[in-house]
């Protein structure tokens, strides 16, 4: 009987065929647009199927009961003003005899009946800047939810996407790389071939807020404007959005910028065209270590400012930090919010915006939470994630109340 010999495997052929298999793909310089490519047109099939059956993103729809709560009056009082003001929107009849509002709806119905004070004739809107030098922190879910929760005060919006990275601009759906042209963006008024932002703004799926839309090409302010600014002795490369922003003002209660994450140009001129800002700070020990550091250069910055402009005569009706993503779960938040109401004291806002189950998937489908009608999971969860915007929207709006009357009776 012959007993057949199995060949022992040669462990160096064993590690040459890994080695192979595993071996780094050599990729030119010109390879990495078929990569950006590839990665575009990923990211418009996953916004498409995250938006079925629609390729564009809708406003939520509103109950009888919810419009109530968002005029402050009951159902009772709802269903009164329904009979005796005709020219208030019905909604649509539902099953179960209930009725749907729609968003631009529901805003007729605060707009006429909620005791919302109102922007004064003769004053201006308000521009927020939200800033941070750190990516991550959440400042573009909070200048969204924001604009989106203070239209729910009756307020008209206007939103600036300053961030090369575009991602305001895909919050609403607009994929900034096949999308927006060059001239969408802030860039001709950046380049000096318009003194007005009105070319720019475009409405946008969510009544009440229109946009100004960012893209890649954003970088190339970062090389214009102090390229500029050596050239022409008397051009102020700080106060090119202040001034492109001006002609809008009376047409917005609010104007919001989403800021890069970074001390650049266009950051300075969102920080220098803004009223109030507000800094999104994480309760954790870097995201605080990298709070110290904004703080740090945002004073290196003023002071540079003063020496480059004497002149300049620059004050923030208001600074606010706000807490964001803030997980109960982790052991480390209480000591972190604790060493971060130490430090800005008086400057940190009564809210904190939690990090949720229900932030997590809005954010996954390229929405907030006031894009969802219904949520699927806990109502008590959502509640929990809508209310802390809901809340950080009536301190700001509240504060931006307070200064229109001190204006309007300063006059």
């Amino acid at each position: 009987m012959t007993t057949a010999v199995r060949a022992r495997p040669d462990k160096t052929s064993t590690t040459m065929q890994l080695q192979v298999k595993h071996a780094p793909r050599r990729i030119p310089l010109n390879g990495i647009k078929d990569i950006a490519q590839s990665a575009s047109d990923m990211l418009v099939d996953v916004r498409e199927s995250m938006l079925a059956p629609h390729p564009r993103k809708n406003p939520p729809v509103f109950t009888t009961a919810q419009v109530g709560d968002l005029c402050r009056v009951d159902r009772q009082r709802m269903h009164y003003l329904a009979r005796t003001e005709t020219d208030l929107p019905q909604g649509t009849l539902r099953h179960s005899r209930s009725r749907e509002f729609t968003l631009e709806e529901t805003r007729v119905w605060i707009n006429r009946i909620a005791p919302f004070a109102k922007r004064p004739v003769g004053v201006k809107a308000k521009t927020i800047a939200i800033g941070n030098f750190k990516g991550g922190v959440s400042k573009t879910t909070t200048a969204m939810t924001l604009a989106q929760g203070l239209t729910l005060f009756g307020r008209r919006v206007l939103l600036v996407d300053l961030d090369p990275q575009a991602s305001l601009s895909a919050l609403h759906g607009i994929l900034a790389d096949s999308e927006v042209a060059d001239e969408q963006t802030v860039l001709p008024l950046i380049y000096g071939e318009t003194d007005s932002l009105e070319y720019a703004v475009q409405p946008t799926y969510w009544d009440g807020i229109d946009l100004i839309p960012a893209s890649a090409a954003l970088f190339g302010a970062e090389f214009f404007l102090p390229f500029k600014q050596s050239k022409e002795k008397n051009f102020q490369f700080w106060n090119v959005l202040n001034s492109g922003l001006e002609s809008l003002l009376d047409k917005y209660d609010v104007v919001i910028i989403d800021t890069p994450p970074a001390l650049s140009y266009l950051t300075i001129n969102a920080f220098m065209a803004a009223d109030g800002l507000i800094v999104p700070t994480p309760p954790s020990a870097l995201d605080y270590a990298s709070s110290t550091q904004f703080w740090s250069l945002f004073s290196d910055l003023s002071q540079s400012m003063q020496e480059v402009a004497p002149q300049l005569d620059k004050s923030f009706d208001f600074i606010n930090v706000l807490l964001a993503k803030v997980d109960q779960s982790q052991a480390a938040t209480p000591i972190v919010r604790d060493w971060i109401n130490k430090t800005y004291e008086s400057l940190v806002l009564p809210v904190e915006i939690p990090t949720t189950a229900v932030t997590q998937s809005a954010a996954a489908e390229f929405g907030t939470v006031y894009d969802i009608s219904k949520y699927q999971g806990s109502l008590k969860t959502y509640q929990r994630a809508r209310e802390a915007y809901d809340r950080l929207a009536e301190i700001v709006d509240q504060q931006i109340v307070t200064l229109w009357l001190a204006e309007a009776e300063a006059k």
